[in-house]
């Protein structure tokens, strides 16, 4: 179960150095293999490699008139391996779509992460924390 933010910068080659409190549990669980794809909120998500092959089969399962959104997550996804050094790769047309320069915000969301553009992922929870909170969490007390 992966939870908690992590602040990180991309190098100058795309790559993101995953941070040590998960990197044991994906060599374990993954053998350090993840699945990186798009998000349709802006951002990216990044599966270890038995988590996607649930997902994928989720998606692919999907019927014909949700075609663009298995384009979406199947069409884009990307197969990438933890390398000695604890980073990942992250390709050039995903850090593109995602609006990632350098400085990013990982996120762990249970079963995958979720990889922001700082500026955007600040942005978007500023916007959240103002509005009102959803009806789902009206059996939640705070």
């Amino acid at each position: 179960m992966f939870q908690g933010a992590s602040a990180l910068s991309l190098d100058a080659k795309g790559r993101l150095s995953v941070p040590t409190r998960h990197r044991d549990v994906l060599s374990a669980t993954a053998a350090g293999q993840l699945t990186i794809t798009k998000h349709p909120h802006g951002c990216l998500m990044i599966f270890p490699r038995p988590e996607w092959e649930k997902f994928r089969e989720r998606i692919g399962a999907l019927p014909m008139s949700a075609q663009w959104w298995k384009r979406i997550f199947l069409g884009n996804a990307m197969d990438v391996e933890i390398d000695a050094t604890g980073r990942v790769l992250v390709s050039p047309e995903l850090r593109a779509a995602a609006g990632i320069s350098k400085e990013s915000v990982l996120l762990g969301m249970g079963n995958f992460f979720e990889l922001w553009d700082k500026s955007t992922y600040d942005a978007q929870e500023a916007k959240a924390m103002q509005g009102d909170m959803p009806d789902v969490f009206k059996d939640f007390s705070f």
